[in-house]
């Protein structure tokens, strides 16, 4: 058995007040650790919260690089507790270019890598550069697959990861609850065609109504965790990745894409 357990983090930003949503967000890594999870993943752009209206240009100035003292906090923890986190963020690359990213740390402390949101969403890319690629990233327990938000709407996003051997994919994510009809359909897709593991981790509040909810499907697409909705709130589960390969024999559909047809290149 190859299981690993996640934590999956309904977190309720303090919007623009990084201080307080960090010391906020180590403390679910304490709890996350206590409960023996290998890996915590948070919503997208908690660390600022998520609300374009509101902080706008702010977020130049709010973003940070991954020497900077957020990443470092985070960091530690992973080292002092023992887990592999997901920090999304808005993330400052070395050409000073903003994008909404996300950080990967491994449970040592290092870092394993960033992501930035490929598919930005309306005007966030009026404050945001898009990244350009979908690799997965080595932790102890395997390939994390890495998707933000409205990146699961794309299917192309989750089936790169998944050919490059990622089992299992998380999507923190800023979910308004007038798009529920949305996030109810995207996790379960996404994992059934591509026979892995898909989270969607969303936030709570915010001022746009973020309604939580976090979702994971397994590899039939089946609906294993299904959370509690508009509170703050933390899911902790094991799941076993063999589960990936074990269905993708019943339902080989990574086995029998067309490559050819299509082109994909992973």
């Amino acid at each position: 058995m190859a299981t690993v357990k996640l934590a999956l983090v309904q977190f309720e930003s303090e919007l623009m007040d990084v201080a307080a949503n960090v010391r906020k967000g180590l403390e679910f890594v304490r709890q996350a650790s206590r409960q023996g999870a290998d890996l915590v993943v948070f919503p997208e752009l908690f660390v600022t919260g998520y609300n374009t209206d509101v902080i706008g240009d702010r977020y130049q100035e709010l973003a940070e690089d991954t020497g900077g003292s957020t990443v470092k906090a985070f960091r530690e923890a992973a080292r002092t507790h023992g887990i592999n986190i997901v920090v999304p963020m808005a993330l400052k690359r070395a050409d000073g270019a903003v994008t909404n990213g996300a950080v990967i740390i491994g449970r040592d402390g290092a870092l394993r890598g960033t992501y930035s949101k490929v598919h930005l969403w309306e005007d966030e890319r009026k404050y945001f550069e898009p990244g350009g690629a979908c690799s997965p990233y080595e932790l102890d327990f395997g390939k994390l697959g890495v998707l933000i938000c409205y990146d699961a709407g794309f299917p192309e996003a989750a089936r790169t990861l998944a050919l490059q051997g990622a089992k299992l994919i998380v999507t923190p994510s800023a979910f308004s609850i007038e798009d529920k009809h949305r996030w109810d359909i995207y996790y379960p897709a996404r994992a059934l065609e591509n026979t892995c593991f898909v989270a969607g981790v969303n936030g709570v509040g915010g001022g746009l109504r973020l309604f939580g909810n976090n979702k994971l499907a397994n590899p039939r697409g089946e609906l294993i965790v299904s959370g509690n909705l508009n509170e703050e709130d933390m899911q902790v589960l094991e799941i076993d990745l063999d589960e990936a390969d074990e269905y993708s024999k019943q339902t080989p559909y990574l086995r029998d894409l067309r490559m050819d047809t299509y082109g994909y290149q992973a």
